[in-house]
C-alpha cells in the first residue's frame, strides 16, 4: 500500500507541473523511485493512474462538503463554515479539481478514464451541494435548487481557477466565504418569493 501512495504522490507532483500529456509512467517512476513494473502492478496505464489520483483527492475533499450541525449557528454561519472548509481542502489538496478541470476542458478522440472519473465525482459533488440547499430551503423547487447548485459549483470553479492563475496571494477561504454568503442570500430571497 505504501508503494501505491508513493506512486500517486509522485503522479500528483508531475501532473501538477506538466499536465496530463506531460505525465508519463517513466517520469512517475523516476520521481517515486520505483520501477515502471511496480507502477504497472498497481495501475493498468497512465490514464488509470490519473483517474486514481482524481479519485483519491476527491474522497479527501468530499469529507469537507458536510454542512455543520445546527449547534454551530445559523444556517448562514453553517454554510459559510462549510465553504471555508471546502476552500481550505482545495488549498491543501487541489489535485482532483486541477487535473479534472484540465481533462474536462480537453476534447480528445478517445476520452481518458480520468476525465470520465472527474465528471462522475463532479456529479457527486453537485448532488451533495443540492441536498444541502434543498435541506436549508425546503420551499425551493427542484429546478431552482439545481440552478443555485450549478451556479455555486461554477462559481467555486472560477474562484479556484483565479487562485491557480494569481497564486498563493489569493485568499481562497475569504472568497469562498463571500461566495457562500451570496448563494445563501439568493436562496433565501428565492425561498421567500416561493412562500408568498
Amino acid at each position: 500500500m505504501e508503494s501505491r501512495q508513493r506512486i500517486l504522490d509522485a503522479t500528483v507532483e508531475i501532473a501538477g507541473e506538466r499536465g496530463y500529456d506531460g505525465t508519463s509512467i517513466a517520469a512517475v517512476s523516476a520521481k517515486c523511485g520505483l520501477p515502471a513494473s511496480s507502477i504497472y502492478w498497481h495501475f493498468k496505464d497512465k490514464d488509470d493512474l490519473i483517474a486514481a489520483v482524481i479519485e483519491r483527492s476527491f474522497e479527501t475533499w468530499l469529507t469537507t462538503v458536510e454542512l455543520p450541525g445546527a449547534d454551530v449557528g445559523t444556517p448562514l454561519e453553517r454554510v459559510v463554515l462549510m465553504a471555508a472548509n471546502v476552500a481550505r481542502s482545495l488549498v491543501a489538496a487541489p489535485d482532483f479539481l486541477r487535473l479534472g478541470l484540465m481533462l474536462a476542458l480537453e476534447r480528445r478522440p478517445s476520452e481518458p478514464r480520468g476525465r470520465t472519473v472527474f465528471l462522475q465525482v463532479r456529479e457527486t459533488a453537485h448532488r451533495r451541494v443540492a441536498e444541502i440547499v434543498a435541506d436549508l430551503f425546503p420551499a425551493l423547487t427542484e429546478d431552482v435548487v439545481d440552478t443555485l447548485t450549478t451556479y455555486a459549483v461554477a462559481g467555486a470553479d472560477g474562484l479556484f481557477v483565479h487562485r491557480e492563475v494569481k497564486g498563493d496571494s489569493v485568499d481562497l477561504v475569504a472568497l469562498f466565504e463571500l461566495h457562500a454568503r451570496l448563494i445563501h442570500d439568493a436562496a433565501a430571497r428565492m425561498a421567500a418569493s416561493a412562500e408568498r
